[in-house]
């Protein structure tokens, strides 16, 4: 027997097949694996989203949470008209082009080759939980479009944010008419069944979400306030179709199979039984490791605030 404490890199946090899951995704194979446009399940599944995330006021669906980060990053410059953005040290958001630098030491060298020296110098770094560094970083540029974060801190919740950062990061963005972006791929519906923004009370003006929503199958999304997902809405404006609007295409957006498994799953999450109880174990999980370094006289400790 294997215990597994990964759990699909976070996106199950229901366990391996469970029964409303698997119910849900034989039913959609026999409908169908993909229809090449919008479905029931797909409106089920947007609904759910935002009754439960306290900033989705609109849903737009990706493949993965790469591609939500970026889809939010690009939705940020054209609502705001400006290009760069501040990504802090330790922080992952995918594997894109924009933010590939600073999430690894040294952060001055990005996560991968291939990264254009242009598209670099379109983020600023800044360190994380320190609100004059972050004041500074948004007073070094006025063409400053969005903040990006993950709200449980640097690496996975490693390095735990500071409640009060979080607030000073909100304030100050609101006050400049920056987009505020909570990457919650990894800690949507885990630190609450409304992921971070409902844990510490502080709304971002988009997020985006992967792993958990699609129920142990492949999805993202990017969820926000309604201002700024209209810049995703066709208009009967030519100009505003070539200039303004910004399409997000994507063979596979709110592909079925994940919907069916997305809703099946967020109407257990709804219940806040399964994150509840996934909070539970990780607190037996941290007691045990802790009694058994202290037994055992290791210097260390196991530490966190959410599964």
């Amino acid at each position: 027997r294997y215990i597994d404490y990964w759990m699909g890199h976070g996106a199950m946090l229901l366990g391996h097949a469970h029964p409303a899951v698997v119910e849900a995704v034989q039913a959609q194979v026999s409908r169908g694996t993909h229809a090449g446009g919008n479905t029931r399940a797909e409106m089920d599944w947007a609904r759910l989203m935002m009754d439960l995330v306290p900033c989705a006021e609109s849903v737009k669906f990706t493949s993965s949470g790469t591609e939500a980060t970026l889809l939010a990053l690009r939705a940020a410059r054209a609502y705001t008209g400006k290009s760069r953005i501040i990504k802090f040290e330790g922080h992952f958001h995918g594997w894109h082009d924009y933010v590939a630098c600073g999430v690894t030491p040294p952060y001055d060298t990005p996560m991968s080759a291939g990264i254009p020296e242009a598209v670099q110098q379109s983020v600023i770094l800044a360190p994380f939980n320190n609100a004059a560094a972050f004041t500074a970083a948004l007073d070094s540029s006025d063409d400053i479009a969005a903040v990006i974060l993950e709200p449980g801190g640097s690496f996975d919740d490693t390095i735990p944010s500071d409640p009060a950062f979080l607030a000073h990061v909100r304030q100050e963005t609101a006050r400049r008419g920056v987009v505020l972006i909570f990457d919650e791929v990894v800690t949507g519906f885990r630190y609450a069944v409304g992921g971070c923004q409902e844990y510490f009370n502080i709304i971002p003006d988009l997020t985006t979400l992967a792993k958990v929503m699609a129920g142990g199958l492949n999805g993202g999304a990017v969820v926000g306030r309604q201002s700024i997902m209209e810049i995703f809405d066709p208009k009967p404006d030519d100009t505003w179709r070539r200039y303004q609007m910004v399409p997000h295409p994507g063979t596979f957006n709110a592909n079925p199979l994940s919907a069916a498994a997305g809703v099946a799953a967020l109407q257990l999450i709804a219940t806040g039984e399964p994150t509840k109880r996934a909070q539970e174990m990780t607190g037996l999980l941290i007691e045990g490791i802790n009694d058994v370094l202290e037994r055992r006289s290791v210097p260390g400790c196991a530490y966190g605030r959410a599964s």
